[in-house]
């Protein structure tokens, strides 16, 4: 009698176990994928070519020389080299480091270029070499033996990120779906290791625009903050939460702003107050306010303070 309900749950079992593996290869990464992500992350843009060209002009500008390995193989590596920290620092997480090490900041711009423009403010020239070994001078010159020691931290929900919007909005003429961009205004250290750097990007997406209307109904912008770039070059989700709100409204009274002017964000994410202009909204490029984290999260950094 036990036969047909056993059965029955196996196959279910089956059934979800091979759903789940099949999102799970759904998710894994194409070799064109990874081809693309590194090219945008070094060259700022998507090349042209064969795939195996362009896997081979990645390999001589990062390492000097292609390797004999598979193409899968050499994409792979690649791929790790750039963006995780299994074996070492990544080379975003170099080259983040070096840049804030220099600047105390960090800019959007393609690792190759922005090799280059720290070369041109250290040696007056660019260098000749790999990117690697060019990275590698760098990170000589800017810390005791010539590398940065990485740091894991569990960062808490809504710890605090200061933001300043790289684009203005405005409720006559943002619209549903309009990407919304920043960067940190500032460095934020948690534990001591510094996680974000100040220049780091986020985005965010305008999700709802209710335009002005009779009887004294103000313009309203919804906007999420979907998250902040890390010193590593993960996303760190965020939004615009009640702490947040509470810590811009601190930092308008300290400016000198009047308590009528309080009201810079309202619900959770709806922007309103000091950036209404008659019933529209403005909020100019430069503009200033905080997000926070959504959830705990895994982000590594460097350690420059001491505990």
């Amino acid at each position: 009698m036990l036969r047909k309900p056993i059965a029955v749950l196996l196959m279910l079992v089956f059934c979800f176990s091979s759903i789940a593996l099949a999102a799970e290869n759904k998710a894994e990464m194409t070799v064109l994928g990874k081809v693309i992500a590194v090219e945008n992350a070094f060259y700022g843009s998507e090349q042209t070519g064969s795939l195996l060209e362009r896997i081979g002009k990645l390999e001589r500008d990062l390492y000097g020389a292609e390797t004999n390995n598979a193409m899968v193989a050499k994409m792979d590596a690649i791929y790790d080299n750039v963006f995780h920290n299994t074996s070492g620092p990544s080379l975003i997480m170099k080259a983040n480091s070096v840049e804030w090490a220099i600047m105390h900041e960090v800019s959007t711009a393609p690792i190759k270029t922005r090799i280059e423009q720290m070369e041109m403010m250290i040696h007056g020239t660019a260098n000749m070499g790999s990117y690697t070994e060019r990275l590698s001078s760098l990170m000589q010159l800017s810390f005791v033996d010539g590398d940065v020691t990485l740091v894991n931290k569990f960062v808490e929900p809504d710890t605090l990120v200061k933001i300043k919007l790289v684009t203005s909005i405005d409720s006559k003429t943002s619209r549903v779906g309009d990407a919304v961009h920043y960067v940190a205004a500032e460095d934020v250290v948690y534990q001591g290791a510094l996680l974000v750097a100040k220049g780091a990007e986020g985005t965010g997406i305008i999700t709802k625009v209710s335009q002005a209307q009779n009887f004294g109904r103000d313009a309203k912008i919804d906007i999420d903050f979907q998250n902040i770039t890390t010193l590593d070059g993960t996303k760190m989700n965020t939004f615009l939460g009640e702490k947040a709100q509470k810590e811009t409204e601190t930092m308008v009274i300290a400016a000198g702003a009047t308590v009528a002017g309080l009201a810079i964000l309202g619900p959770v994410g709806i922007v309103t107050g000091a950036f209404v202009k008659g019933k529209n909204i403005e909020i100019p490029e430069g503009t200033e306010i905080y997000i926070q984290t959504k959830n705990e999260s895994s982000v590594d950094g460097i350690q420059i303070e001491a505990l």
